[in-house]
């Protein structure tokens, strides 16, 4: 029996390496053409994009602005109230007091359509804004944290489920640039009119670097950061990560999640920027099959399954962060061609989708840049890839500012379109980038014809053990259920429970809490109905 199993698993993992093989590929995808949110004289960068929760036309992009003649430094404010169809700015953040901002803004919008900006001062702590009129008009500045250390970049939150007992809460976590260099927690519940006096989450051994925070829809919190090494360039060695279920009030810390190898220090290649591999986090909030499922990715290099050369790599975990998956390579060029990607953003979008964008140079020449688009729609398993600037840039520094262009991209979604954000430039200066792509043009396998029917696929392999995976077919835009049965008719798992675009699909069920024996799984679309048996032994 058990050389029967092992027959069983070998076939299977053949049939998904031969799966990806086949859908692991760069698509052409027509895009529109790209274009400035809020063209401008100043340079702006460190770009990010976040949309109102309940209402998908309202949209908030922000950027480090600065001006190289008095070296003046603010937050830009792009909004669009319609959607994307026009959008106004400013790339004055106008709180008071002006003169004292120091750029490197977090952003959110919470349950009430306030908008929250978080900020480092001009030399010195981290303090916040608020805009109750669509950042129009911005509140004084309030004092988050004014010790003398200058923080990185907040990541911020908001809880905008009516269900949670910290409905409307807005987290922040940043790390402090001092001994032993600590993630750092705050949160507001009167839409940053106060904040918490900031707590320490970890205490590591070496420093820590980053700092993303996301929510489960149940609104549990996780937090993620780079643990690095103690001496320039401090390389990223491992991915920490926190979880807290009480609103911040206790965590659970793994110092040491999983282990990476970041990409610090300066790229010869692209003008002698500096580069990172720093984590971004997102979490599946959707009801579907991957709900709570966790995605972290990183920027690395000379790891396995990074190559030699710059990649994206991603890691998830299914359990809340308890354990996390080897690493899976995001971008698919061929290993150790030379070509480099970098700066990584992540967003899980409405229908389960994981959306990827990131700096690339594999249709260019080795000192430019263009954006891509990764996304899958199985939880990582499988991506496809879409090159989504029509034009290509030779990154610089930015004058007096140790190296950088910046190092922050950011994507969103709102209605069924993909926002993502990024700084290039092709003009004459850094300024911020973007292009609406709908999210069924790249949601469904463009390499398979056109589907007109419901179908459901007998699962392989079958029998299995633990794991097998379930094909179907979606005939049109439709809520599609599937669900396991034991043979009393009694529900064991559901596996997809969510509306899904036209186009096939595969999922993959995990029976390893089961015993052995016959199961029914069943899929359910509009009127449409079919049940297959399945055997698993043990």
């Amino acid at each position: 029996m058990n050389r029967i199993i092992q027959n069983i698993l070998i076939i299977f993992l053949y049939t998904m390496i031969l799966s990806a093989q086949k859908h692991n590929k760069e698509l052409t995808l027509n895009v529109g053409e790209n274009y400035r949110l809020y063209p401008s004289n100043l340079n702006q960068w460190e770009v990010s994009i976040v949309n109102h929760p309940y209402n998908q036309d309202l949209l908030f992009a922000s950027a480090n602005v600065v001006n190289l003649n008095d070296f003046f430094v603010s937050e830009g404010i792009y909004v669009t109230t319609n959607g994307g169809n026009s959008w106004r700015g400013n790339d004055t953040c106008t709180g008071n007091p002006i003169d004292f901002h120091g750029g490197d803004p977090g952003i959110v919008i919470d349950k009430n359509g306030t908008f929250i900006l978080t900020r480092k001062g001009f030399s010195s702590g981290i303090y916040s804004h608020y805009s109750t009129d669509n950042g129009i008009t911005w509140s004084v500045q309030e004092i988050i944290s004014n010790d003398d250390t200058a923080p990185e970049r907040a990541g911020l939150v908001s809880d905008a489920n009516a269900s949670s007992n910290y409905f409307g809460r807005t987290y922040a976590v940043w790390v402090k640039l001092a001994p032993p260099f600590p993630v750092v927690f705050v949160y507001t519940d009167d839409g940053a009119q106060n904040w918490t006096v900031p707590t320490q989450i970890n205490n590591p051994s070496s420093r820590s670097a980053g700092g993303e925070i996301a929510m489960e829809s149940d609104s549990e919190l996780y937090v993620c950061w780079a643990g690095v090494t103690s001496t320039s360039p401090f390389t990223e060695d491992f991915v920490g990560f926190a979880n807290s279920t009480n609103g911040g009030a206790g965590w659970v810390i793994d110092e040491n999640a999983f282990d990476m190898n970041g990409i610090s220090g300066l790229l010869v290649s692209k003008g002698n920027i500096r580069v990172n591999g720093l984590p971004r986090i997102a979490v599946d909030t959707t009801s579907g099959p991957r709900r709570g499922w966790i995605y972290i990715v990183t920027g690395q290099k000379n790891l396995s399954p990074a190559g030699s050369d710059e990649d994206i790599i991603l890691n998830r975990s299914t359990d809340n962060g308890l354990t996390w998956s080897q690493g899976i390579r995001v971008n698919q060029d061929a290993l150790n061609n030379g070509k480099i990607q970098l700066f990584p953003a992540i967003h899980v979008d409405k229908y389960g989708g994981v959306n990827i964008i990131f700096y690339d140079d594999r249709n260019t020449t080795s000192d430019s840049l263009g954006i891509f688009l990764a996304r899958s729609d199985d939880g990582a398993n499988t991506w496809r890839e879409f090159e989504i600037s029509d034009h290509n840039f030779k990154p610089t520094p930015i004058a007096g500012f140790q190296g950088k262009m910046g190092d922050n991209i950011s994507i969103t979604s709102a209605n069924e379109k993909l926002w993502p954000v990024w700084m290039d430039n092709s003009v004459g200066r850094y300024q911020i980038w973007t292009v609406p792509i709908d999210i069924s043009t790249v949601d469904v396998k463009e390499d398979h014809p056109a589907i007109s029917h419901f179908q459901l696929e007998q699962n392989y392999p079958n029998p299995f053990n633990p794991f097998t995976s379930i094909q179907y077919a979606a005939g049109n835009r439709q809520f599609v259920s599937i669900k396991i049965y034991n043979v009393l008719g009694n529900e064991v798992a559901t596996l997809v429970n969510e509306e899904k675009p036209a186009g096939e699909y595969k999922v993959e069920f995990n029976g390893s809490d089961l015993p052995s024996g016959l199961y029914f799984y069943r899929l359910e679309a509009g009127n449409y109905t079919e049940t297959k048996k399945m055997v698993l032994i043990k």
